[in-house]
C-alpha cells in the first residue's frame, strides 16, 4: 500500500508549478518577520494622530509634518511652566513628570501615552543622546534601583523641560545636562516621531535654523543659568507601586514558511493571559501566565499549552509550560506520511514574543505581534527530512494581541 502511495504521488521535482510559487510565499514570509523585527525599534508615532502626514505624502511633507508635531507639543509643554508637582498628576492642578509628557502629547496631538516614566521608555525608540531633537524624551536613573525614575522633553541645547518633585525649585521648570546630577542620573533619550531634519528652535518656538548653530540657550529658554538651577531629587512613582496587573488575548494565524507545497496558513494560535508589571528584585519585570489554544492544520492536532512567561516590558517576553495535544501528529512528505510524537510534555514549548509597538486607546492597547515557538514532536521515521522536521517541531505566527493595565 505504502508503495502504491509512493507511485500515485508525483515528486516534488514534478511539481513545477509549485515551486515558484513556494519559493516567493518563503521569502515573503522571511521579509514579513524581518519588517515585524525591525518595528521594535521603530518611532511609535509614525502615524495615528492628528499631524500625521499621509502615507502618500513626499518625503519634505512627512519632515515638515514631523517637526510641526514635535514644535506643537513643545508649544503645549510651555504652557504648563510653574506647575506644581503633584504625585499622579494629570491636571493644571498638579503633575508628575510622566502626567507633563501625557498632558503635552494629548493637548497637541490627541494621543496618550503611557503613564509612568518606565513606560514612556519603553513605548519610545532607542537613539543615542547625539542624535536627540527637540521634542525627543529623555530618561533619569535617579535612585540606586536603576529604574528608569524620571523623564523630561527635550528642547535642544543640552536643556530639558520637566515636573521636578523636590529641591528648591519644583513643579514644572527647566534643566540642563550640564548639571552634575542631571548628567549623572541621565540614562538615554527615546524618540516618539520619526528622525527629521536637524533643527532647533528659538525662544518663542520658532524653528530658528535647519542646522545646528541657533539654539537657545538656558538664558533665552528660562531665563536661568545652570549654576541658578537647583537639583531636584525625584520621587519615583515605582516607588510608591509595586506595579500593574495586566490582563490581555491574542490570535494570530500559524505560518507555513517550510513545508512544501504546502498553504501558507497551517493553522492558527491564540492566548488569555494575566500577567503582573513589578518592581520587587530592583528593575522593571513582567510575569505571566498564558493559557494558549493551538490548532496546527499541518500537523492535524490540537494543543494546549499552558506557559509562564517573563520579560523586561510588555513588548519582549519569553514563555515556556506543559502541553497537552490531541491527535495524530501527521505530515505529508515524499515518501509518505511522517509520524509523531511526544506532543503532550511537561515542558511543551518555548518561545519568545514580541510586540513592535502598540496602539492606544481608553480599552486597552491593541498590538500587532510575532512569536516563534519550540513545540515538542519528535520524529518517529528511521529517514530525515529537515523540512518536515523542522516545521514538526517549531511554530511561527503573527497576529493582533489586546492588553489592558488594571491599576
Amino acid at each position: 500500500m505504502k508503495q502504491q502511495q509512493q507511485a500515485k504521488k508525483p515528486s516534488y521535482s514534478k511539481m513545477s508549478g509549485v515551486l515558484p510559487i513556494m519559493t516567493i510565499v518563503r521569502v515573503l514570509f522571511f521579509v514579513m518577520m524581518i519588517f515585524c523585527i525591525s518595528g521594535l525599534f521603530a518611532a511609535p508615532l509614525e502615524g495615528g494622530f492628528a499631524l500625521a502626514p499621509r502615507s502618500s505624502a513626499s518625503a519634505d511633507e512627512k519632515d515638515r509634518a514631523y517637526i510641526d508635531a514635535r514644535l506643537k507639543v513643545i508649544e503645549s509643554s510651555r504652557k504648563y511652566l510653574g506647575t506644581p508637582y503633584r504625585y499622579g498628576g494629570m491636571t493644571p492642578a498638579g503633575l508628575d513628570c510622566s502626567g507633563f509628557i501625557g498632558i503635552s502629547f494629548r493637548d497637541a496631538l490627541g494621543v496618550t501615552t503611557p503613564r509612568s516614566a518606565s513606560g514612556l521608555y519603553t513605548w519610545t525608540a532607542r537613539i543615542p543622546y547625539d542624535r536627540a531633537q527637540p521634542g525627543d524624551l529623555l530618561f533619569f536613573r535617579t535612585n540606586s534601583t536603576r529604574n528608569i525614575t524620571h523623564v523630561g522633553l527635550y528642547l535642544g541645547e543640552r536643556v530639558f523641560i520637566h515636573s521636578a518633585s523636590a529641591g528648591s525649585k519644583t513643579g514644572v521648570i527647566y534643566s540642563s545636562l550640564d548639571e552634575q546630577y542631571w548628567s549623572q542620573a541621565f540614562a538615554g533619550a527615546g524618540r516618539a516621531f520619526p528622525q527629521s531634519t536637524p533643527f532647533n528652535i528659538d525662544g518663542n518656538n520658532r524653528v530658528a535654523s535647519a542646522a545646528a548653530s541657533s539654539s537657545p540657550s538656558i538664558e533665552q529658554t528660562s531665563g536661568q543659568t545652570s549654576s541658578q538651577i537647583e537639583r531636584p531629587v525625584m520621587r519615583p512613582p515605582e516607588e510608591s507601586s509595586n506595579g500593574r496587573l495586566l490582563v490581555g488575548a491574542a490570535i494570530a494565524p500559524t505560518w507555513n514558511g517550510f513545508l512544501k507545497g504546502g498553504e501558507l496558513v497551517r493553522g492558527f494560535s491564540s492566548q488569555l493571559c494575566l500577567g503582573a508589571e513589578t518592581y520587587t528584585f530592583g528593575t522593571k519585570m513582567v510575569f505571566g501566565v498564558e493559557v494558549r489554544p493551538e490548532y496546527d492544520g499541518a500537523l492535524g492536532v490540537f494543543r494546549l499549552p499552558v506557559t509562564l512567561s517573563w520579560g523586561p516590558s510588555e513588548q519582549i517576553r519569553i514563555f515556556a509550560g506543559p502541553v497537552f495535544s490531541f491527535g495524530e501528529a501527521t505530515l505529508p512528505a515524499e515518501d509518505g506520511q511522517r509520524y509523531y510524537s511526544g506532543g503532550s510534555s511537561w515542558l511543551g514549548t518555548v518561545g519568545i514574543t514580541a510586540a513592535p509597538f502598540s496602539f492606544k486607546s481608553a480599552g486597552g492597547d491593541f498590538s500587532p505581534y510575532i512569536e516563534a515557538a519550540w513545540q515538542s514532536y519528535f520524529s518517529d521515521n528511521r529517514t530525515f527530512d529537515l523540512a518536515s522536521d523542522f516545521s514538526a517541531g517549531f511554530r511561527f505566527s503573527s497576529g493582533i494581541r489586546w492588553l489592558l493595565h488594571v491599576r
